[in-house]
């Protein structure tokens, strides 16, 4: 019995040895690890913060990207006088801001508002259908396989490498041919095109979307085309929303495009109406409006700004997919 007692006792004295080395260990593991992050900018390994340098980079960064808006925030409350003879940063002796948007819809018979309704027309149809021809086709691309994919891969690579003020050009000499210069396919066509947006959908799919699920539907008699529409595309949700923001976002600020394309102010998009209204300045009699300029850029990015805070947790997560292995 004695023996037994001492023997417990042993084990236990051996036990708590054994645990105290493991916590000593634990901590000095924890030290080094703490030192390391020290070393690399961060200080604290449970919740690590970034070092003061690049703390004050990031926020000078930000400040560069804020400024834009700012400057157009304040410059949109003031007048046309105040505007020219204030400061840039400064607000004006008067608050026009509702006076100056009641005058950018009713400007020139309310043209601007012709303008708002183009660009959403051609971010509805053209990023519209680019998205989902980008869907459709980077879904096929990455679950089915078939002769010449390799070949496919290679001209959306190379796609993507050509700028789009590249082609614009080409474009224009083939619509004129067409006798589609002037018209909104001039912008709807080009706009349904999206090489990026097609590769990403392709790498999207290849992580989101199993083929083992997409077999078992297959097996449980499900047509492709009903496996695609309720098996792959609530997977794609993300990768959807990511692809729509960028053709959303190419399609609203592009200019280059409408600049050659059309000759009719009715269908001009806001780009090209806002810089007609700046360089009406410099026409003979004309008159100066930078402050319906400024208040009109400002309406037009607010529908961006606003689809970014609706959509970001949806483009964060689809930014991220493919970034953790499994």
């Amino acid at each position: 019995m004695t023996t037994t007692v001492s023997t417990d006792i042993q084990n236990t004295r051996n036990a708590r040895r054994i645990e105290r080395d493991r916590q000593r260990r634990i901590a000095q593991d924890e030290r080094a690890e703490r030192k390391r992050s020290r070393k690399n900018g961060f200080t604290n390994v449970a919740n690590p913060r970034k070092s003061t340098l690049l703390t004050i980079v990031c926020a000078v960064f930000a400040i560069y990207c804020l400024f834009p808006f700012l400057y157009i925030l304040i410059n949109s409350t003031k007048t046309q006088a105040d505007f020219t003879s204030t400061f840039g940063l400064g607000f004006g002796k008067t608050f026009a801001l509702w006076d100056n948007i009641k005058t950018v819809f009713t400007y020139q018979d309310g043209i601007f508002g012709r303008w708002f309704l183009n660009t959403l027309f051609y971010v509805i149809v053209g990023a519209g259908g680019a998205t989902l021809l980008a869907i459709m086709g980077g879904y096929a691309l990455a679950k089915f396989r078939f002769p010449g994919r390799k070949a496919v891969f290679a001209v959306i690579i190379g796609a993507i490498s050509v700028p789009g003020i590249a082609l614009a050009v080409p474009q224009f000499l083939l619509f004129a041919k067409l006798g589609l210069t002037n018209t909104p396919w001039a912008m709807i066509i080009p706009s349904l095109i999206s090489p990026f947006g097609l590769y990403l959908m392709w790498i999207f799919s290849e992580q989101a979307v199993p083929t083992e699920l997409l077999e078992a539907a297959r097996v449980d008699g499900a047509s492709e085309a009903r496996t695609f529409f309720t098996v792959a595309l609530p997977l794609l949700s993300p990768g959807i929303v990511t692809c729509a923001l960028f053709t959303i976002v190419a399609t609203w600020n592009n200019y280059f495009l409408p600049l050659i394309m059309l000759k009719d102010a009715n269908w001009y998009p806001l780009t090209i109406g806002l810089n007609q209204w700046k360089d009406q300045a410099s026409t003979a009699g004309g008159q100066a409006i930078q402050n319906l300029v400024i208040t009109g850029s400002m309406i037009t990015i607010i529908p961006l700004v606003v689809a970014f805070l609706l959509l970001q947790k949806y483009w964060q997560s689809g930014l991220a997919a493919g970034a953790v292995k499994e």
